[in-house]
């Protein structure tokens, strides 16, 4: 399905308040609200847009820290690694991707001293590489 600008715009708004009103969307791509209300169906219908989530606020949840962690199983291990993953609910993202390692991560750390003790059951089954984030510039952007 090809977007145009007012649809582009309907999604941006939405994923920054999926709760906001039809009537408040409405004004702001300047739309009525049926035309709005028949795009955004448009959009569903089409699986441009999949779902509204809840985009929780870690910090107030007392996660101060998150952290991208890079696992390489070793021989034999894929699959017990990823149900290592699966298995931890602290691990709040998790790819399976192409290259050396096989699995990005994120982890939500209420301390960096969580850290250790967290890694420690991977180090038998998997090479880890950690980076602390320090900012989220850019996050969930539309691509074009």
């Amino acid at each position: 399905m090809k977007m145009d600008e007012k649809d582009r715009l309907i999604i941006g708004i939405l994923r920054e308040d999926a709760r906001m009103p039809v009537s408040e969307l409405s004004k702001r791509v300047g739309l009525s609200g049926p035309s709005t209300s028949e795009r955004m169906r448009r959009l569903e219908s089409n699986g441009l847009i999949a779902g509204y989530k809840v985009d929780l606020d870690l910090e107030a949840l007392g996660f101060a820290l998150q952290a991208i962690v890079r696992i390489k199983p070793r021989p034999g291990n894929l699959h017990i690694v990823e149900d290592m993953i699966m298995n931890e609910a602290r691990f709040i993202d998790c790819d399976k991707v192409t290259g050396e390692d096989c699995f990005v991560t994120r982890l939500a750390l209420r301390s960096i001293a969580e850290l250790d003790p967290l890694l420690l059951p991977f180090h038998d089954r998997a090479e880890t590489n950690t980076a602390i984030i320090k900012s989220s510039p850019l996050r969930g952007r539309v691509p074009v």
